[in-house]
């Protein structure tokens, strides 16, 4: 009788494998989504309005209101995040341009993580040292999984283009 442990289930046809493929194609449709909504949002003056105390506050790209109108930084973030869709969902046809999108996906998150820092009320401190608020608390928190996810797309992009 062989034991559970013993099966081979990351063979290249098993479950594992499957589920693992399944998975992949599904990040990058998810990320890819994710970008294009979100950058399609960012050309209106609603969504323009609502990053701003978001942006602002980064030691990142907060400069960027200087230079710009609150417009045209919402634009410009819009722009970056549709090529960075694009980029991500070439990755069936040429993986070398996820390797790009990817990273762009990485930078993203990175910065928007670095925003739970940043960010004026994300912290509750009367509710608690670990208390965040809904928003922009837990709206921010979430962005640490989707950088893990795009540090997960760049990982394959770059298997996949042979690097």
């Amino acid at each position: 009788m062989t034991q559970f442990a013993d099966r081979n289930y990351n063979s290249a046809d098993g479950l594992g494998a499957r589920v693992t493929r399944f998975a992949t194609t599904g990040i990058f449709a998810a990320l890819a989504l994710v970008f294009l909504w979100f950058g399609a949002m960012k050309f209106t003056a609603y969504e323009a309005g609502a990053i701003r105390g978001l942006v602002e506050n980064s030691p990142f790209i907060g400069w960027l209101y200087a230079i710009l109108s609150e417009r045209a930084v919402s634009g410009l973030i819009g722009t970056v995040e549709l090529i960075i869709a694009a980029l991500l969902a070439a990755r069936a046809v040429k993986p070398e341009l996820a390797v790009v999108g990817a990273l762009g996906a990485v930078a993203t998150f990175v910065i928007t993580s670095s925003f739970f820092l940043t960010t004026p009320g994300v912290f509750i401190p009367e509710h608690g040292i670990l208390a965040i608020s809904v928003v922009p608390g837990q709206f921010l928190l979430k962005d640490i999984v989707l950088l893990f996810a795009s540090l997960f797309a760049l990982g394959n992009a770059l298997r996949a283009s042979g690097k």
